[in-house]
């Protein structure tokens, strides 16, 4: 049945309707020996008899009356799928909620902003939680349609969808002394004290593995919950820290912040869509969803790379000298 159409189908199920060739032709605008050309296709394509002719009198074979059964199942999946594909195309309302761990909030916002652009009447709900336990606490009680997170929740029954890169690399003031080499050996990162995020934080978590797997234990200096208080204690000279690159991009392009060219960094995670399997996506949730798996990678790829380029690394002040 592989040569089988959906046109086929739909002449097959009309005729049935009909239980005459001819009213069927009529029906959909074709000449009767159009419709009886399909139904002879489609009868070869099966390899058996759907219809039993008897003069004018059409009635439908054993084989026939279960066949009708799966071509209605075909046409209304097909039907299905269109009606959902339109949709996607003419979101013109609705509410999107959208929740997203707080290093996230540095490139969600001109996402959502590109995507209302393209569906203006969709009104968007955005919570943005200190840590991965409250986002998962959010998408539990069913407060968010979907959330931007690195590692999704193993104690629920998700959906998880990989977007982009996300890459982690450690930041220093300009004119630190591990600024003037070229790539720094992990081993070097000991004496200097590092700022760190709060326990149960996903950058804390990568963190603590790649200390571990390079056998190095620097000083921790503060643990602060706050990417925004943790960039400005490095930019005061108190210390190294470990974050996502989508969060210092402003620091790193004014100077404010240089990336450090450590060994085996940045370490790369990834960003994932996820939401519950449980709940039924609303038409502006999944055109949302659409978007992101579409446009995400290519919009913070663009912005890793010029980021990570030599002359970031060094800082500004750094290369002009």
């Amino acid at each position: 049945m592989k040569n089988l159409t959906f046109r086929q189908l739909r002449v097959f199920v009309e005729v049935t309707r009909q239980m005459s060739f001819a009213r069927a032709a009529a029906a959909l605008h074709l000449t009767p020996p159009a419709v009886t050309m399909q139904i002879k296709e489609l009868e070869a394509n099966i390899g058996l008899a759907l219809f039993a002719r008897e003069g004018r009198k059409v009635t439908l074979t054993h084989a026939g009356e279960y066949f009708l059964v799966y071509a209605r199942r075909l046409l209304a999946t097909l039907k299905d799928a269109d009606d959902a594909m339109a949709r996607f195309k003419r979101v013109e309302g609705g509410t999107l909620s959208v929740g997203l761990v707080s290093t996230a909030k540095y490139f969600v916002p001109q996402l959502l902003a590109r995507f209302r652009q393209e569906h203006p009447g969709v009104e968007v709900k955005l919570s943005v939680c200190q840590n991965r336990e409250q986002l998962v606490a959010l998408l539990h009680a069913g407060e968010v349609d979907l959330a931007v997170m690195g590692r999704p929740p193993k104690e629920l029954a998700t959906r998880a969808e990989p977007f982009a890169a996300h890459p982690q690399v450690f930041v220093a003031p300009p004119g630190h002394p591990l600024l003037l080499g070229g790539q720094i050996p992990a081993t070097e990162l000991a004496p200097y004290p590092l700022i760190v995020r709060e326990r149960g934080s996903g950058t804390r978590t990568v963190l603590e593995h790649y200390l571990r797997e390079h056998h190095i234990a620097p000083p921790i200096a503060m643990e602060i919950p706050s990417n925004e208080t943790i960039k400005q204690a490095v930019i005061a000279g108190m210390g190294l820290a470990f974050l996502s690159l989508h969060t210092v991009g402003l620091e790193v392009r004014t100077g404010a912040l240089c990336v450090l060219d450590v060994e085996d960094t940045p370490v790369v995670r990834t960003w994932n869509l996820v939401h519950l399997l449980s709940k039924l996506l609303a038409p502006a949730a999944e055109a949302f969803r659409y978007f992101m798996l579409e446009h995400g990678e290519a919009f913070l790829a663009e912005h890793d790379a010029q980021l990570l380029q030599p002359s970031m690394r060094i800082g500004k002040k750094s290369a002009a000298a």
